[in-house]
């Protein structure tokens, strides 16, 4: 079968880089690096990614978040940190728009500027600190699935009539009772005997790693909240509503409302804010947007290099067969299979830098997932595809001037060329 000038140049360029393995392997180095970069960072955001989802998705479906200022991506104003607080009364008014399902106003002991509560809770010989004290409606548990390691949330009728109970979060029952189940049994919180009647599961973190603060916390009926701090009159409102179809009518409702009850004239802005668990995933978006910035920076340097390198050796190479290059063209071989040979020996080159790259990249990704377990790193696909795809464009771009000056040879001079 005769072999055409367009399969030699295949040929001899793959010839090339098999004899010269150890040239070879040295001028893809950086692409190998630059891309295992990309791959493992890809990984670890594709982790941290799964963990913010997983912890949004437990913050409930269809809910809205109403509070005096927006809680998260920018630290508030004076103004905002002055304005009205939402009070119980706006909660229940709340309750009785059309698409609204339940409303929960919580109420805690916790600083919302500063994150630190002062609370400590007791039990026999045993105290914990820096508890967070927690008053909520019985809708809380229609708003969010509160898992129970045990025992069960407060009733309606618990929450009319004041009871003295309350739901322990998982850290402050096994603090408080190490030996043995807490159900049904008492806890002095600041001189106020209450019976724990639920402890609730781990809560997850938003990383994975650590405590969840909310962990160390005691839950009561908000009327029994209001018997230990009647002072505490402002709360945090979550919204819980029909149909992921009707989110902005709901928002214009309850914005509609809270205007109207906190007198907002018409030409002011609103003197709250109304947002939702997806306002964490916009937040987290705007984070991974700095951190794909970075790993573009960082492997772009790599990627420099390695072209540069491969650029490089390339002229070398084009310069050491300037005399076979004379010959393929005496017996026939054309401007376009010289220019074949030397731009696919160097987009091949970054080929396998690359396939190392990815083969490094989800080494050290299996690696960095059992080291560090919570945060689930995992290989994306697509990144896979587009550093591969990087890696054979920088061969490309960087290989097709010495391809254009091997192609461009005169015969003659080339074949005298010793």
């Amino acid at each position: 079968m005769r072999i055409t000038h367009s399969q030699e140049s295949i040929h001899l360029a793959l010839e090339t880089l098999r004899k010269n393995k150890l040239r070879s392997g040295l001028t893809i180095l950086g692409i190998t690096i630059g891309i295992s970069t990309v791959i493992l960072i890809s990984s670890a955001i594709n982790g941290l990614n799964t963990n913010i989802n997983h912890f949004v998705a437990t913050l409930g479906t269809n809910t809205l978040w109403v509070f005096q200022y927006p809680a998260f991506g920018a630290r508030p104003t004076t103004e905002e940190l002055n304005r009205k607080k939402m009070t119980y009364e706006d909660a229940m008014e709340l309750r009785k728009l059309p698409h609204v399902v339940t409303v929960d106003p919580e109420f805690t002991s916790q600083n919302l500027q500063t994150g630190i509560s002062p609370m400590s809770v007791k039990a026999g010989s045993h105290q914990i600190h820096n508890t967070y004290l927690i008053g909520a409606t019985s809708g809380l548990n229609q708003i969010i699935d509160v898992g129970l390691t045990e025992g069960r949330m407060w009733t309606d009728s618990e929450e009319e009539h004041s009871a003295n109970v309350t739901v322990l979060g998982h850290d402050a029952a096994e603090e408080l009772f190490p030996d043995g189940s807490a159900i049904g049994k008492d806890v002095d919180v600041e001189g106020h005997i209450e019976t724990v009647i639920g402890v609730i599961d781990r809560r997850p973190q938003p990383f994975g790693s650590g405590r969840n603060p909310r962990d160390n916390a005691a839950m009561f009926p908000v009327s029994t909240f209001h018997k230990m701090h009647p002072e505490i009159k402002d709360c945090w409102i979550v919204v819980k509503y029909d149909d992921p179809a009707n989110k902005l009518i709901v928002i214009e409702e309850v914005r509609e409302l809270l205007r109207i009850r906190r007198k907002v004239r018409v030409e002011q802005d609103d003197n709250f804010a109304i947002f939702g668990p997806d306002s964490l995933t916009r937040l987290w978006n705007q984070l991974t947007g700095g951190l794909f910035l970075f790993m573009v920076a960082v492997s772009s340097v790599g990627l420099m290099v390695g072209g540069v390198g491969v650029m490089n050796i390339m002229l070398v190479s084009v310069t050491e067969r300037t005399r076979e290059i004379g010959i393929r063209k005496a017996i026939g071989a054309t401007k376009k299979n010289i220019l074949l040979q030397f731009t696919l020996e160097a987009v091949a080159l970054c080929a396998v830098g690359g396939l190392l790259g990815i083969l490094a990249g989800s080494f050290f990704t299996l690696i960095l997932h059992f080291a560090v377990s919570f945060l689930h790193a995992a290989v994306s696909g697509t990144w896979v595809a587009v550093s591969f795809t990087v890696a054979c464009v920088i061969g490309l771009v960087f290989g097709i001037y010495p391809a254009w000056k091997a192609a461009n040879l005169d015969p003659i001079e080339a074949l005298r060329y010793e």
